[in-house]
């Protein structure tokens, strides 16, 4: 696997899950935070010794590269994914360059991932289109489906586009295992046992509850919202203690991702607490992409 773009390792642990052995040829993040985390989770898997690759078939299975996707959002102001308009956004063009440069070693799939808006901001649309001529023109078929959290499982609301690229045929979303979503209480810590720390204080959050719009603060049911990379700021989600009002914990965002309590732990270990949070742990997971879907779509790739 190639790794582009590679955060917290979302589908090497799906893979680790699906009981598939992985060798990661290469795992690219300019987050120094989140290559902390990855390597504690990942510790027994990578010997930090200097290997040799002359006589490798270095040609990977698969490559993922979730790009970043601010620009492509209302809240990250439309900026749009441009090639060369600087945007992190546009940085999924540099992608198209590996690709290319890597010849006959390119991957047989890849899967790229990022929010609904690029097929409805302006600046971004375009660029979508183009990146899917470029795939073709290096000899893939391209496969598009926005998928839902809350259909593999995760109680939380969150929606995003993937798209697969096959050399030699198309993959059918179709054949993607959907789960019952589960009741949020499995994935919510107790209430007496979560610190005080995470009580909502700031007035602006609390006089934004039950409103609608960018300055809300919703309370949550029967499943989460879009877990974002701070959730102490509006739009904000929370949850009614009875007493008071408080944040998810950074573990609950972990678990609402579809990770274990063993990889949250192993990145918590990495990280000092800065304020009243461990802030790097909210930012992972925010920035992260479910584990059940890659678990749906490895599955249906083997």
């Amino acid at each position: 696997m190639l790794e582009l773009y590679g955060g917290i390792g979302s589908p090497r642990i799906a893979l680790r899950n699906l009981g598939i052995p992985v060798k990661a040829i290469d795992y690219v993040e300019i987050d120094q935070d989140a290559v902390n985390s990855y390597n504690a989770m990942f510790a027994e898997d990578l010997p930090y010794k200097t290997q040799s690759v002359v006589t490798w078939n270095l040609r990977p299975d698969a490559a993922i590269h979730g790009s970043p996707c601010q620009d492509n959002s209302v809240i990250g102001g439309r900026a749009g994914m441009i090639a060369e308009s600087g945007t992190r956004s546009s940085l999924l063009f540099k992608s198209i360059e590996v690709f290319e440069n890597m010849g006959v070693w390119r991957p047989k799939i890849v899967i790229w991932e990022n929010v609904p808006g690029v097929l409805t901001v302006k600046k971004s649309k375009g660029a979508f289109q183009k990146y899917l001529e470029c795939m073709e023109a290096l000899g893939y078929t391209n496969s598009v489906e926005i998928l839902d959290a809350r259909d593999f499982g995760l109680p939380q609301a969150r929606r995003r586009i993937f798209t697969i690229s096959i050399q030699g045929h198309r993959f059918d979303f179709s054949k993607l295992k959907r789960t019952a979503m589960k009741h949020i209480k499995e994935y919510l810590q107790d209430n007496s046992e979560v610190d005080e720390a995470y009580t909502v204080t700031q007035p602006s959050i609390l006089a934004a509850i039950g409103k609608k719009g960018l300055r809300r603060a919703t309370v949550i049911e029967d499943f989460a919202y879009t877990i974002t990379t701070r959730q102490d700021r509006s739009p904000a989600q929370i949850i009614d203690c009875g007493d008071r009002y408080r944040y998810l914990t950074e573990l609950e965002c972990w678990r609402l991702q579809g990770y274990s309590d063993e990889d949250f732990f192993r990145a918590a270990a990495v990280h000092e607490r800065r304020g009243r949070f461990k802030m790097p742990l909210y930012k992972q997971s925010g920035n992260s992409i479910p584990v059940p879907k890659f678990e749906a779509i490895f599955e249906a790739l083997l």
